[in-house]
């Protein structure tokens, strides 16, 4: 059944082990900072678009829904986008990154069972019906700290620097490392691991993926510090929404085998990783389409207050802002309408997908380029929220930043500017952009891995053929 945002806060009221600037949190629910965290993945529950009638689970989450064909990924690309709208332009992924990941397991899970005859796609389902009937808050933990990034998982010095499965009992399996980059993981319910990269025989301890509950004992959260409003009087967007990552440490984790979905099969190990990598790049190009509209509107907005939307220069720069938006979303309406079916599951065309992923990436610099350009420099050196708020200081203020508006309005757009182009909210999604997701040199590998040359071969043999030498 469908949640409330109390429902859900008062879920992550559990015990789980979060430590914040080096003290342990008691409650994620009412710390000062983590709190907005908590209470942005809660306005999720309050959203009654996200839900829909399935035939078999009732009303439910959308996010959960299985994709099966075109249809399906495009309607999941829409929920991503307008959900991203309602948050204010910043994504809310609670369950769309468990859902990514519980569809790929899914699709290996099959695979491993076929090739090995496990009950891996049983305990899948089994799980995934757990999620939807509970409308859970998920995190994916894939990524491993990785220590010599020269060396292989189990080249590495100390074993521990991509997590690993250290005993194995009648009843479950225990595991030890970390993972890190884990995104909502502190207020998330459950955290499902994945394995981070393809790996050899000798790695095979290091091949396990499982999912636990947050206040699993033996597990901790480490949260990044929040720069983006900690202490940052003038926060204007990240005042009322932002998320938080973590550095989650596994110190002997107990895993029951009814939640285990990977074991020490090795060869499916890449497999899985780069069909969960697929579907959460599509996840990334649906929702950093709708967060270019912060940057587009926030540039046109500065534009009028400076008096200046017509001049040749502003004009293109928000061209640029409107092909990077518009080439985000063909790209994921292009991976939805040629999808890759595997196991009856649709996956979005991992080729389309890694391209438009690469775009976003290489480009995102370009849109905060032309948001500074638009709006002036006025956004690194103008009075801060402190002065504005004391009066004696602000009728000075709203004479002199008056613009083509009013100075109260002018410093209203230049404060909500400053902080998406030059504040630690823009270095956090700059990083975030170019990184989040996987990195440029990983979707050029995906890319490169599934692009079929057919069409280029074909034509350059004939063209060969016809060369008299």
């Amino acid at each position: 059944m469908p949640r409330s945002p109390i429902e859900y806060m008062d879920s992550v009221k559990d015990g789980r082990v979060v430590y914040y600037r080096g003290k342990r949190v008691d409650d994620i629910t009412t710390h000062p900072v983590i709190s907005i965290a908590v209470r942005h993945a809660s306005d999720l529950f309050s959203v009654k678009e996200r839900l829909y009638e399935d035939p078999n689970y009732g009303l439910v989450s959308k996010y959960f829904r299985i994709p099966r064909n075109t249809n399906d990924l495009l309607d999941r690309y829409k929920l991503i986008y307008e959900d991203t709208l309602r948050f204010d332009g910043l994504f809310n992924i609670v369950q769309a990154i468990g859902s990514d990941a519980l569809f790929s397991l899914m699709i290996i899970a099959k695979k491993i069972d076929r090739k090995y005859g496990t009950n891996y796609y049983d305990r899948v389902m089994r799980y995934y019906e757990y999620a939807v009937k509970n409308d859970l808050a998920m995190a994916v933990a894939q990524t491993d700290v990785k220590g010599n990034r020269a060396k292989r998982p189990h080249e590495q010095e100390d074993k521990d620097m991509y997590l690993r499965v250290i005993e194995v009992h009648d009843d479950g399996i225990v595991v030890n490392g970390a993972k890190i980059h884990t995104t909502q993981g502190p207020v998330a319910n459950e955290i499902i691991v994945l394995p981070y990269r393809a790996l050899v025989e000798e790695d095979k301890d290091y091949a396990v993926a499982f999912a636990i509950p947050a206040n699993t004992k033996g597990l901790k959260f480490i949260v990044r510090p929040v720069l983006e409003y900690d202490g940052n009087s003038n926060a204007v967007n990240a005042a009322s929404r932002f998320e938080v990552e973590a550095l989650i440490v596994f110190d002997h984790v107990f895993v029951p085998w009814d939640r285990v979905f990977l074991f020490r099969e090795w060869d499916l190990a890449g497999q899985l990783a780069w069909t969960f990598a697929t579907y959460h790049r599509f996840t990334a190009i649906s929702y950093r389409a709708a967060t270019a509209n912060l940057y587009l509107g926030a540039a046109l907005y500065a534009a009028r207050a400076n008096g200046i939307e017509n001049a040749p220069h502003v004009r293109d720069w928000l061209v640029q802002m409107i092909m990077y938006k518009e080439i985000l979303s063909m790209g994921a309406m292009a991976a939805a309408l040629e999808p890759w079916i595997d196991e009856g599951i649709a996956i979005p065309n991992p080729v389309y997908t890694n391209v438009s992923k690469l775009y976003a990436n290489a480009h995102f610099i370009d849109v905060v380029h032309g948001l500074i350009d638009i709006a002036g420099g006025l956004i690194a050196t103008m009075p801060s929220h402190d002065d504005y708020v004391n009066l004696e200081e602000r009728q000075y203020i709203s004479k002199y930043l008056r613009g083509a508006v009013d100075g109260d309005t002018r410093y209203k757009i230049m404060s909500l500017v400053r902080e998406l182009g030059a504040s630690h909210l823009m270095g956090y999604l700059l990083t975030a952009m170019i990184h989040a997701e996987g990195s440029e040199a990983a979707s050029k590998i995906g890319m490169l891995r599934e692009y079929n040359y057919k069409e280029a071969e074909e034509l350059i043999n004939k063209i060969l053929s016809k060369i008299k030498i």
